[in-house]
């Protein structure tokens, strides 16, 4: 994005008198009038079309300007379509019915809240939306915290650290592979980079949760055990449906393209679905495109197992495209030019440029509640920056993910924010203190960068 060339030069304040007026209008549609972010983004860009053209910018060089933006994001794009196909695959192949199985069977009385920390990172690893996993498993924790009488507030922050540790690290997750693609670094190299932060603020934040665990006694866990019989019902818990999954590790290890990767591993688990069902070609299309639809009668492990497809990716894709069309728009406008021009000087030390990219993405979730918009801006802003004090981009790509993914449950007014209060009946602010992981993951971002350690430089 940063190759985009401005055409004009706008003055400081116009500059700033537009990137307000766009955090109003996106945050004043999405936290008021609960709209999605995709309209309040079109409207953005008519008021940056509008700008042009009364700074006498021929039209055809702003529409330019939105499809090279928009062009920055088709590697993304490809992925997302195969991230929709291998979720639906592993659905019915029985992969992630299995590792959510074996999940469960790691909850017991001893370590409460570590070990639903545990339980709900698995869960979000495996099925790669972290709202799904609270709206379904978080749902059944807080049962049951309810029903021992322990504190509300501590599971969900449980919840919310275990299933943003798994949005953050899933290879199924969009937002992993949106802040991988738009900084044109691979998935699994972006992956394995994240670890750098993401094992110590786990291995902190199971640390933190097993010491504030009470000994339950009380063994009131029908719940879960009716989410266990349920899934061994499906006929789907097998050991050879772990398969998909080694695949994908090891074609990881071997450093094969993501896209390969991901569509090897979808291959694999369509071919062993035929093993447990007799599914037909149009039924393995239609369930590729459309996605998996669980029908076992129990709603909460239904809307666990249903999800995946093509189809399900088309939200994400727009406003992918559309977030990066406005920022092609203010690169060719030249307004990030102009903001990042006045603290450039500030921008000399590796330190700094981490702490502005981190301070930059938590700031968009607090003012428009938007993670994706946090991840999108973040990088389209940071790049040359990064490459000034010769850092590559996998270390931005990281820092987007520790300071944007798991802040926005974080903020009350935020897309996950408000979700997440809904469904689990404890407000932000009470788990905020206690989602550990998602205070750690930017704390420590910064601190690395400080230190100069675990990074990587341009070769």
């Amino acid at each position: 994005m940063f190759k985009i060339k401005a055409i004009h030069t706008p003055s400081f304040w116009e500059s700033v008198t537009l990137i307000v007026g766009i955090v109003l209008m996106v945050s004043v549609c999405i936290i008021k009038f609960d709209a999605v972010p995709h309209l309040p983004i079109l409207l953005s860009i008519l008021l940056l079309i509008g700008f042009g053209l009364l700074k006498r910018i021929p039209y055809r060089r702003l529409e330019k300007g939105l499809v090279e933006g928009a062009g920055a994001g088709m590697s993304a794009v490809f992925l997302f379509f195969f991230i929709g196909m291998l979720t639906s695959s592993w659905m019915m192949s029985g992969t992630i019915p299995s590792l959510i199985y074996a999940g469960f069977q790691l909850i017991t009385p001893t370590f409460f809240f570590a070990i639903v920390f545990i339980v709900t990172s698995i869960v979000g690893i495996s099925i790669g939306s972290s709202l799904t996993t609270v709206a379904t498993v978080g749902v059944a924790f807080i049962g049951m915290a309810s029903v021992l009488e322990l504190s509300l507030p501590l599971a969900a922050g449980a919840i919310v650290s275990g299933a943003f540790f798994g949005d953050k690290m899933s290879p199924l997750s969009d937002t992993t592979n949106l802040a991988s693609s738009i900084v044109g670094v691979d998935l699994f190299e972006h992956i394995r980079n994240m670890g750098w932060t993401t094992v110590p603020a786990f291995i902190l934040t199971t640390i933190f949760f097993g010491i504030l665990s009470p000994t339950v006694t009380i063994r009131e866990f029908d719940r879960i055990a009716l989410f266990q019989e349920t899934l061994l019902e499906t006929g789907m818990i097998h050991w050879y449906t772990v398969i998909p999954l080694i695949a994908l590790f090891v074609l990881t290890i071997k450093k094969v393209p993501a896209l390969l990767t991901l569509a090897i591993s979808s291959a694999v688990a369509v071919l062993l679905s035929f093993l447990h069902h007799s599914y037909g070609f149009s039924d393995v299309l239609e369930i590729l495109f459309k996605g998996f639809v669980s029908s076992t009668g129990v709603q909460d492990v239904d809307k666990l197992l249903t999800g995946g497809g093509m189809e399900k990716m088309m939200f994400t894709v727009s406003l992918v495209l559309l977030a990066l069309s406005m920022g092609g728009l203010l690169f060719v406008l030249g307004i990030i030019q102009s903001l990042l021009s006045q603290i450039e000087i500030l921008l000399k030390k590796v330190s700094s440029v981490i702490m502005a990219s981190a301070v930059t993405a938590i700031g968009i979730n607090v003012l428009i509640g938007e993670q994706y918009l946090s991840i999108l801006l973040t990088g389209q802003a940071f790049q040359s920056s990064y490459e000034k004090v010769g850092l590559a981009n996998k270390n931005l790509s990281r820092v987007m993910e520790d300071a944007g993914t798991v802040v926005n449950p974080l903020v009350p007014w935020s897309v996950c924010g408000i979700f997440i209060s809904q469904v689990l009946g404890v407000s932000t602010i009470e788990y905020l203190p206690f989602a550990f992981f998602c205070l750690l993951s930017p704390i420590l971002t910064v601190l690395f960068g400080y230190i100069g350690k675990t990074l990587t430089r341009i070769s």
